[in-house]
């Protein structure tokens, strides 16, 4: 396990646990830091996800809350799986099946606030100034794309994926393989992958998902 997911795996553990309860202001960004010996950003990129998955708040100039729905969140939480045993080329063919066959139900199903947190996760990630930032954004947009179907199945199996995406081997080959062009392309299919989810065009979003996953895997594996 890489520092960022024993940081999680710990964070998650004091949750769990209910040794961090609803409203409990947990450690700050600074103090996370110096404990794991993580960079600021990559503390960052930890939290940002427990938010995402409704486990934590966070208030500007107050700090870091455990979320006042902190039961809820981890009644919905995936069942631990094999992530660290998974290897680039398995994620990869895996996500290559799932992703595009669930394009008619995100399509069916999304609505106008599932579009604005894919909007934003794309303007994020352009706006990222490192590769880490980049693909946590990345990995956010297909998990909310999947969210959007608005299937508790699939939003955790796509959860699973996400940490997964997170081991050291896939952050090694994704370093090794994301140059400034190549990072551009992607920002550029996600765009467009996007805007034909909102157009709610079924056949050009598959094709999209399914292209660009394509890439990744020839810029990642070779193949």
């Amino acid at each position: 396990m890489d520092s960022a997911a024993a940081l999680e795996e710990t964070i998650l553990d004091n949750l769990k646990s209910r040794k961090w309860r609803a409203g409990h202001r947990i450690p700050t960004e600074r103090d996370f830091s110096a404990e794991s010996g993580l960079s600021r950003s990559t503390v960052r990129r930890v939290l940002a996800g427990l938010k995402e998955r409704g486990l934590i708040t966070q208030t500007v100039g107050s700090g870091t809350y455990v979320s006042e729905r902190i039961a809820e969140a981890l009644g919905s939480l995936p069942e631990p799986g094999p992530v660290t045993s998974t290897s680039p080329a398995e994620l990869m063919s895996a996500r290559l099946v799932l992703e595009p066959a669930i394009i008619d139900m995100v399509i069916g199903n999304a609505n106008s606030a599932d579009f604005a947190r894919m909007e934003e996760c794309c303007a994020k990630a352009e706006l990222a100034t490192t590769l880490e930032d980049f693909e946590r954004w990345d990995s956010l947009l297909h998990e909310v794309i999947a969210d959007a179907a608005h299937n508790t199945f699939i939003a955790g199996v796509f959860r699973l994926m996400g940490q997964a995406r997170s081991e050291a081997e896939w952050g090694m080959l994704k370093r090794r393989s994301a140059t400034p062009a190549r990072r551009l392309e992607y920002q550029q299919e996600h765009r467009a992958l996007v805007a034909a989810l909102k157009e709610r065009d079924a056949v050009r979003a598959r094709a999209l998902c399914a292209a660009h996953l394509a890439h990744v895997r020839s810029n990642m594996l070779g193949y």
